[in-house]
């Protein structure tokens, strides 16, 4: 895949080996529509670009939602929906069949959280899950039947934890991919609505 240009922004997460894990095995068919939680600078939704003309996408960091709207006009990439604000407040009453998240997963310490709104993209609270338990008690609200969720965390914040909650929700749950770092695995978790 050709890459794209790409600008960063201090106070919004640069695109790094956990983006391209979901961004290079994005599981989208032609039409559907697509969701992208706390999309950052925008990457995965670019890729997702050339599968999908349906995405829309959502930032808990304002500065975010602009570096997204500049990438992606930059890119020459035209309809994506960019909203602002946490998780699904913004699409409230709306599904989707594809559901994309890179949680911030890792475990934080109070001593530990930033200052700036780059703290978003990162803090996972103290386990790592104060996000990704969020985003799971939701996700199923904004899912089509058949659906898929994908998403990204690390072992530092409990796969294991994660497919048993996916299975209690009814879903079908799969660590896709790994990828090995210093002292942790950055997985790629597919979870299908059937």
């Amino acid at each position: 895949m050709a890459d794209f240009t790409i600008n960063t922004d201090e106070n919004v997460y640069i695109p790094a080996e956990d983006s391209y894990l979901l961004a290079d095995n994005l599981q989208i068919e032609k039409g559907q529509s697509v969701l992208e939680i706390g999309t950052g600078s925008g990457i995965v939704a670019m890729y997702a670009s050339r599968l999908t003309d349906r995405i829309t996408v959502t930032d808990i960091n304002f500065d975010a939602c602009e570096l997204a709207r500049k990438n992606f006009e930059d890119n020459g990439i035209d309809g994506i929906e960019i909203l602002w604000g946490n998780m699904f407040e913004v699409v409230k009453n709306r599904k989707f069949d594809v559901i994309l998240f890179n949680t911030p997963y890792l475990p934080t310490e109070d001593d530990e959280v930033l200052e700036d709104t780059i703290n978003y993209a990162f803090d996972g609270g103290l386990n790592g899950r104060k996000v990704i338990d969020l985003f799971l008690n939701e996700v199923g609200n904004h899912l089509n039947d058949g659906g898929i969720v994908q998403l990204i965390q690390s072992s530092l914040s409990g796969n294991d934890e994660t497919l048993s909650k996916f299975d209690e929700m009814g879903f079908i749950a799969e660590i896709a991919e790994t990828e090995h770092f210093f002292f942790e695995d950055i997985t790629l978790i597919n979870a299908y609505k059937i």
